[in-house]
């Protein structure tokens, strides 16, 4: 086994720090309850937030000018107020055919973040983030080892998945649906550490038009590293999303080193906490692990993660180590791939391997770092 360097969770800043550099309010932080309110402080009537949010939501409008059935006098006045502009757009990059596509966002305090878009021939899925950065410092993941900027806003997580949503609905995504159908929050930074924005994210883009994007909650797929108590908060929340826990290694001696919370909180631990959210669900939880060369793809660690997953609620989803500038590590060998997925399905573990989407722009899982733009 290659020793990796123990590493402390990079801290994250303060509350207050977050809290002046989140942006302006947008009428996603709001249900619609709430915009109708934020109209009628403005003077206006409350039936325009309807139409305003049919505009965003329903019509993935936010150009004043295209809202012509609200007065002219009264689109920008309105625009300004609950629609400023959260996400400048930096960069975007397609390959595979133009079927994956990363975005670049530049956000309003210069912080940068980059969420995917990848059609298939029967969906399409967005892949979002809810931090800049993240404090989680997983050493073969780029985002790791950038640290924590800050979390994002509801209103700056959805409206990575709005953006999106039109380029789906252009039709440029080839061989796929012009609709977005799924969003995975396997983006920047940790969802459940950032978890009251990405509640509210993940029901706004459930809620029906026009009070959100009309996704269902059964494609809506929300990852962690095992931030145990959130993970336990997210069971009582009434939502059917998929929980996907990043477990890399069956051991807590080798999980220590590559999940560095997991000295926090231990294998045991993190996975009795995901067979109470399948159990309070009944939705399978999907166990995402980074196949790395020589360190956590042995036969053994195989069985063991077999054992401690038969007869669970769970499906393993493994994944090709996708390259990051300065790693030292790489995939592991095909062969030894493929011995690791005959030892799980042979525990009666389902098991896949996930489609290595975006390696060449960067975009695949691990390598979203945002950091390579210039400012």
């Amino acid at each position: 086994m290659t020793s990796l360097p123990m590493i402390p969770i990079a801290p994250t800043t303060s509350a207050a720090a977050r809290r002046a550099a989140l942006p302006p309010r947008h009428l996603a932080d709001l249900d619609l309850p709430g915009r109708q309110a934020a109209v009628t402080e403005l003077g206006e009537a409350g039936f325009r937030a309807r139409q305003l949010s049919t505009h965003y939501f329903g019509r993935l409008v936010r150009d004043p000018a295209r809202m012509t059935d609200l007065p002219a006098g009264v689109r920008d006045r309105l625009a300004d107020a609950l629609l400023p502009t959260l996400l400048t757009p930096v960069r975007e990059v397609a390959c595979d055919d133009g079927a994956t596509r990363k975005a670049v966002w530049r956000l309003h305090d210069g912080s940068l973040v980059e969420s995917v878009l990848m059609g298939y021939s029967d969906r399409v899925t967005v892949c979002i983030s809810s931090q800049a950065g993240c404090g989680m410092a997983c050493p073969f993941c780029a985002t790791g080892q950038a640290g924590l900027t800050r979390n994002l806003s509801t209103a700056e997580i959805v409206d990575q998945a709005v953006h999106l949503a039109g380029v789906a609905a252009s039709g440029v995504v080839t061989g796929a649906p012009a609709r977005l159908s799924h969003v995975v929050f396997m983006g920047m930074g940790e969802p459940l550490a950032n978890y009251s924005r990405v509640v509210a994210a993940v029901r706004r883009l459930c809620a029906p038009a026009p009070e959100g994007l009309g996704l269902s909650q059964r494609h809506i797929t929300v990852s962690t590293v095992g931030l145990v108590p959130a993970m336990r908060r997210l069971a009582d929340e009434g939502l059917s999303v998929t929980l996907a826990l990043s477990l890399h290694a069956p051991d807590d001696e080798l999980r220590d080193e590559l999940v560095p919370v997991n000295q926090r909180w231990k294998v045991a631990e993190v996975l009795d906490a995901a067979w109470d959210y399948a159990e309070r669900t009944g939705r399978r939880v999907s166990i995402e692990y980074a196949m790395i060369r020589d360190v956590n793809d042995q036969p053994w660690r195989a069985d063991l993660l077999g054992r401690l997953l038969a007869g669970r609620l769970a499906h393993v989803n493994l994944i090709p180590l996708n390259p990051t500038p300065g790693s030292r590590w790489d995939a592991s060998p095909k062969p030894v791939e493929r011995e690791f997925v005959r030892r799980l399905r042979a525990a009666g573990v389902s098991t896949t391997v996930r489609d290595t989407r975006g390696r060449d722009i960067d975009g695949a899982c691990g390598q979203l770092a945002a950091a390579a733009v210039t400012q």
